[in-house]
């Protein structure tokens, strides 16, 4: 059903992705690779993960949905070194994933897809800020952020084709303006939304290794943060929806 190899360093990188929002997620496989798409308990944010099988070092299997345990994968990830190849084997049973890497042997039991949350579908919102940036940047300033506040504003502002980022605390405040020579892409559309940091600083941990973000952003809208793992060979996106304050 599932016989693979990868590059140990690209799966975890995939499972962080999708564990920065969930801790269980519908994984689905068939012969061009896998995917899940997963939203929070809180229905704030949602994430999509696709891995084709380009990003394997082998790859042969039939089309399955299984329940996986997103958190206890991490957990096994966290022991992993850097490098070397990790194995994925699902027998036809399709019980337990069997997981090889550094002379270690899991056998991990599957969660019944039965009892996770069916995959939500992709909302259909018009998003005309555009502006495309260093994973890195992008997670500084959400952490400078974080210091003195737990909301964020994300906005263009188009007579200058500059994108910020500005955070007001009780007494403090911080703002990063990124100028078009700081940026990859900007359009001139006008947007500004505000957004909760508790849940930007664990996908900004994630976004931080991508060589680029592309950010879509409206005016109090959701802000669409996409990006590519496994040398082009992956996708990440996360939807997070705005956080609205009383007048």
């Amino acid at each position: 059903m599932l016989k693979a190899t990868i590059d140990a360093d690209i799966f975890k990188e995939s499972i962080e992705a999708v564990s920065a929002l969930v801790t269980e997620s519908r994984l689905h496989i068939d012969e061009n690779g896998m995917s899940t798409r997963a939203v929070d308990t809180a229905n704030v944010a949602m994430v999509s993960m696709q891995l084709k099988k380009e990003a394997f070092e082998s790859f042969s299997a039939t089309k399955y949905e299984l329940g996986m345990d997103i958190a206890k994968m991490k957990n096994i990830f966290s022991m992993m070194g850097k490098g070397g190849l990790l194995s994925l084997e699902l027998p036809e049973d399709g019980h337990k994933l069997r997981v090889s890497f550094e002379g270690y042997r899991y056998s991990i039991t599957l969660l019944d897809p039965n009892t996770i949350r069916k995959d939500p579908n992709i909302p259909n919102i018009d998003l005309p800020g555009k502006v495309v940036l260093p994973g890195s940047d992008l997670n500084n300033a959400i952490k400078a952020a974080a210091v003195v506040s737990d909301k964020i504003a994300l906005g263009i502002e188009p007579a200058t084709s500059t994108f910020y980022m500005a955070a007001e605390g009780d007494t403090d405040n911080i703002r990063r303006e990124f100028g078009k020579s700081e940026v990859n892409f900007i359009n001139g559309a006008e947007c500004r939304s505000l957004f909760s940091l508790d849940y930007l600083k664990d996908m900004g941990k994630v976004m931080s290794r991508a060589e680029e973000v592309e950010l879509n952003l409206g005016i109090d809208h959701p802000a669409k943060f996409s990006f590519y793992i496994a040398g082009g060979n992956g996708h990440v996106e996360y939807l997070l929806a705005p956080r609205i304050e009383a007048d």
